[in-house]
């Protein structure tokens, strides 16, 4: 166990800290007013116990969860953006079926606030471990049952019906996941190396990208009638498997400290949102506006650059085979780099490494999507190499931890679910909607996702300079940073 100190719940010189007053009086100043070095030495003083294995158990049941919900975005993506217009929607022609097969992809994460609503009351309610069951339940479920569905040859629009139904049942569970990973790890990790082991299990996005794209990667080698007939339903059914892992290792898990002593002090709210709703309204505004560059950049280079290249009049047309290898190398390299950015956010600070991650972010959208649009397979590798471990990973790094800091320990679970799934609807959701339909308005002009690339991290970076610095708090207190 790391030492433990209970003599106080909060760091009057390091943290706001509650008065007589009321939840909504407090002494002292905002974390921004000291110096990194003070808040990680006021960080060793660590409010929370820390168990090793509770922290091993935290950060191995986010990572599989993480794998699943990436691996069925991307597997969910890609057959988007490659197969699922011609499966589901060949009425529509081409760029209808593109379309429309987008618009499926996006109901998923209309879905998903939802979601995040609906489990991020029952996490602050009844506690973390709950959620992180519910949730890995409802996704790996819906995910199973997509490679169940029948096609439009075989019985007309009911399949896609169908594949709408089970993307909204699919988003609710994916609503809630990555808010209960992070505020799990959270919770479980030391203070001064929060940034570290909050990354730790986004290191499953990339596990569950490699396992999707090179699954999609492997699968764009076969004949397009065995792709179109049965194989497509293969990465689907595989999803199973995760299913029963994450499961198993989940049910192991012991609940947080912080909602450990939420309920033995009897802090536990009845209302998480109402309370959301009076005191946290600009941090959630905070919380959306960072994960636009990072979240909506993610889904521009692995979904709708993907089938931009591949469509009809795209750069590589009709080839399901270069976006997919260009994602199972940039994955490989997002795994080292997102728990590096996190554990740079410990020594320098949250907020700078966000804004410097977006900013480059930013600058590159221009060059990157021009160096693609000249169609050289190994640039647009790099430039995908680049723009998604480097440019994403470095606003996902120190965001892990971010997140959670933002809220008190009353709400926190539906504070992250809202800040992080509304964003995703107006970044992720509707980015391949949108794209693929301004790229049909100008004839596949590689200028429009520049333009949409650099809009969204622009609005991150102009975000960063309203969010304060949470290096060091103490996610005891039930105010916000």
């Amino acid at each position: 166990m790391y030492a433990v100190q209970h003599s106080d719940r909060a760091h009057s010189s390091l943290l706001p800290v509650r008065t007589n007053g009321g939840p909504g009086s407090f002494e002292g100043e905002a974390v921004t007013t000291q110096p990194l070095k003070a808040q990680a030495a006021a960080a060793d003083n660590d409010t929370i116990p820390v168990d090793p294995e509770q922290l091993r158990r935290a950060t191995l049941a986010s990572s599989v969860g993480s794998a699943l919900e990436y691996y069925d975005f991307y597997i969910y993506g890609l057959a988007s953006a490659l197969i699922f217009s011609p499966l589901f929607f060949s009425p529509l022609g081409p760029t209808g079926g593109l379309i429309a097969s987008f618009a499926t992809y996006g109901v998923g994460f209309a879905a998903r606030p939802f979601g995040g609503l609906i489990f991020g009351y029952i996490g602050d309610r009844f506690g973390r471990k709950q959620v992180l069951l519910l949730t890995i339940g409802l996704m790996g479920t819906a995910s199973f049952c997509i490679g169940l569905l029948p096609t439009h040859a075989q019985a007309g629009m009911l399949g896609a019906v169908l594949l709408v139904i089970l993307r909204i049942i699919q988003g609710l569970g994916a609503g809630a996941e990555q808010a209960g990973a992070t505020t799990l790890i959270s919770e479980v990790a030391p203070r001064r190396r929060r940034g570290f082991f909050a990354a730790l299990p986004f290191v499953g996005i990339q596990v569950g990208t490699l396992l999707g794209a090179g699954t999609f990667a492997l699968m764009g080698l076969a004949h397009p009638e065995v792709l179109t007939g049965w194989l497509w339903r293969v990465p689907f059914l595989a999803s199973a498997i995760l299913i029963a892992i994450a499961i198993y290792i989940r049910l192991k898990l012991k609940e947080t400290p912080v909602f450990q002593e939420l309920e033995k002090h009897k802090d536990v709210t009845r209302n998480p949102l109402g309370v959301l709703w009076r005191t946290s309204r600009k941090n959630v505004l905070i919380g959306i506006g960072l994960r636009m560059g990072e979240n909506g950049n993610s889904t521009i280079y692995s979904t709708l650059l993907v089938g931009f290249m591949a469509a009809k009049g795209g750069i590589f047309e009709g080839d399901k085979f270069i976006g997919p290898v260009g994602l199972l190398i940039a994955a490989g390299f997002s795994a080292i780099m997102v728990v590096a950015f996190g554990a740079l956010s410990d020594r320098v600070g949250r907020v700078k490494v966000y804004r410097y991650g977006a900013l480059f972010q930013l600058l590159f959208a221009f060059p990157a999507f021009y160096l693609i649009s000249l169609g050289n397979v190994t640039l647009v590798w790099i430039v995908m190499t680049v723009g998604i471990a480097l440019g994403v990973q470095s606003m996902l790094g120190p965001q892990c931890a971010l997140l959670p800091e933002l809220f008190g320990s009353t709400h926190r679970f539906t504070g992250v679910a809202m800040s992080r799934e509304i964003s995703a609807v107006f970044a992720g959701g509707i980015a391949p909607f949108v794209g693929a339909l301004l790229l049909g308005l100008t004839h596949q002009s590689w200028m429009v996702l520049a333009g949409y690339s650099l809009v969204l991290a622009g609005i991150s970076f102009a975000a960063t300079f309203a969010t304060p610095e949470t290096v060091g708090r103490d996610l005891m207190l039930t105010e916000d940073a």
